[in-house]
C-alpha cells in the first residue's frame, strides 16, 4: 500500500538565480574585449579611438543609392535562402577575377548576414563534440567562442612577432592529434597585419592534405594588402574543396554596418551550411544585397582609393610607434598595427587601460586575442591621419612619463 506522502509529486529543484537556466557553454564565454574598451570610451569625451576594427569611411555614395532605389523599387521580400543570384554571379567573377580562385554560383556560393555569420554556420556544420579546431593566434576573438559553443575544443597555435606573425609549418604540426578536424586561417590578419605568401602556404598546405584537414579561411581583409598581392589558401594546389572561403563586403568596402558576407565552398560543404543558414537567418536583407551587388559591379576604383589611404596611416603609424620606442613589426595587410609594450613593464591590460585614463587614447590589449597577444596593443589605423598623428603624440606622452616613473 502506497502511502499518502509517497502520493504527492516531487517538488522540482529550484534554481539560485537566473543564470542557472543558462547553458553551462554560454556561461564559460566571457564578454568581448574589444566592446569592452568600445563601451568605456562611449562615456567619455575627448577620447581618440584606436579600437574598433571598422572603417572610418562612409560606405560610398551609388552603393547606398543602389539600396535607396531597391526600396523605392519595392523589393522588400525575401530572396533565395543562398541570396539572389545575380549578386552569387558577381562574387564568383570577382573572386576569379581577383583571386584566381573559381566558384560555381549555384551551388558553391552562399551569402551570409556578414563574414560572422559564415564562420558561424561553418563551424555548427562541421564541429562534432570533442572534435580539436586548431586556430593560429593571436587571432579574431570570435573563433574560439564559437567554437566552444559546437562542443568542439578550440586548439591555439601561437604565432610570433620574430616571424612576422605567420603560421609555421613546425608549429602546426605540434598540435595535430587524431582528433583534429578543422584548421581557422585569418590572413591578412587580425590583429597582426601578418600576412602569408605563396611559399609560407605550401608546407601548410602540405599537413592539411596529409592530416586530412577542412580548413575555414577568413579572408575578410584579402584586398587590404601592402606590396604584394593576396593569396586565398583556397587557391592552393589541392586545397579548393579542403577550404570554406569566408570574406565580405565590411572592410573593403566600408559597410560594416550593412552586414554582408559569403561563403565559398564545395558543393556538400555549402549545402550543410545553407540547411542551418535556412533555419537561423533565413537569408541576407535583400536591400543590403543590392548594394553589395552595385559595390562589386561599380566599386572597385573607390575600394583601392581607400586602400590607399590605408597604407599611408600604415606608414604614418609604424613610423610612430617606432620612433616611441615601442617595437612595431610592419603589418603587411588589414589595418591594424600589433606594437610591442613589454619594455614599459605594464602588461597589456594595464597598458590600455591607464593608456585611457591618462592619455584618452582607446586600444586594445592585445591578450583578448589570444597566445602570443599579451605584451602587444592593437591599434587600428581606420582612422584620420589627424586623429592617428594626434593619438601618437599623446602615446609618446604617456610611455615618456612611465619611463620618468620606472
Amino acid at each position: 500500500m502506497i502511502k499518502d506522502e509517497e502520493k504527492q509529486p516531487s517538488t522540482p529543484l529550484q534554481r539560485q538565480s537566473m543564470a542557472d537556466y543558462l547553458s553551462p557553454l554560454v556561461r564559460g564565454i566571457k564578454p568581448s574585449g574589444i566592446r569592452r574598451f568600445f563601451d568605456l570610451v562611449s562615456t567619455r569625451k575627448d577620447v581618440i579611438t584606436l579600437g574598433v576594427g571598422e572603417p572610418d569611411f562612409v560606405t560610398p555614395w551609388h552603393v547606398r543609392e543602389a539600396a535607396v532605389y531597391a526600396l523605392e523599387m519595392g523589393k522588400t521580400q525575401y530572396t533565395s535562402n543562398a541570396g539572389m543570384p545575380e549578386l552569387r554571379e558577381a562574387i564568383g567573377q570577382y573572386l576569379n577575377d581577383q583571386f584566381a580562385v573559381p566558384y560555381n554560383p549555384a551551388d558553391e556560393i552562399l551569402v551570409t548576414v556578414g563574414g560572422s555569420e559564415a564562420i558561424d554556420l561553418a563551424l555548427r556544420a562541421f564541429i562534432a563534440p570533442g572534435d580539436e579546431i586548431l586556430i593560429p593566434e593571436p587571432c579574431y576573438i570570435s573563433y574560439s567562442p564559437i567554437t566552444a559553443l559546437t562542443g568542439g575544443k578550440p586548439v591555439g597555435i601561437e604565432t610570433f612577432a620574430k616571424d612576422e606573425f605567420k603560421l609555421k609549418a613546425e608549429s602546426l604540426q605540434a598540435v595535430i592529434t587524431p582528433k583534429s578536424k578543422v584548421l581557422i586561417l585569418c590572413y591578412p590578419s587580425n590583429p597582426t597585419g601578418g600576412t602569408m605568401t605563396y611559399e609560407d602556404w605550401l608546407p601548410i598546405a602540405k599537413l592539411v592534405e596529409e592530416n586530412d584537414l577542412i580548413v575555414i579561411s577568413d579572408e575578410i581583409y584579402a584586398e587590404l594588402t601592402y606590396g604584394s598581392k593576396h593569396v586565398s589558401f583556397a587557391a592552393m594546389p589541392g586545397m579548393k574543396d579542403r577550404t570554406i572561403l569566408v570574406s565580405g563586403f565590411s572592410k573593403a568596402f566600408a559597410m560594416t554596418g550593412w552586414r554582408m558576407g559569403y561563403a565559398c565552398g564545395h558543393p556538400d560543404l555549402i549545402a550543410a551550411m545553407l540547411k542551418i543558414h535556412q533555419y537561423t537567418v533565413m537569408c541576407a536583407p535583400i536591400m543590403a544585397q543590392y548594394a553589395a551587388l552595385e559595390a562589386l559591379q561599380h566599386g572597385l576604383e573607390e575600394k583601392d582609393r581607400m586602400v590607399e589611404a590605408y597604407n599611408q596611416r600604415r606608414r604614418l603609424v609604424v613610423k610612430g610607434f617606432r620612433e616611441i620606442g615601442l617595437d612595431c613589426h610592419e603589418p603587411q595587410g588589414a589595418f591594424y598595427a600589433f606594437p610591442s609594450i613589454v619594455s614599459t613593464g605594464l602588461s597589456s591590460e594595464e597598458f590600455a587601460q591607464r593608456l585611457l585614463d591618462e592619455a584618452n587614447v582607446a586600444a586594445v590589449p592585445g591578450d583578448v586575442f589570444g597566445l602570443g597577444g599579451e605584451g602587444h596593443l592593437r591599434c587600428s589605423y581606420a582612422t584620420s591621419v589627424t586623429n592617428l598623428t594626434e593619438a601618437l603624440d599623446r602615446i609618446g606622452g604617456f610611455v615618456h612619463r612611465l619611463k620618468q616613473e620606472g
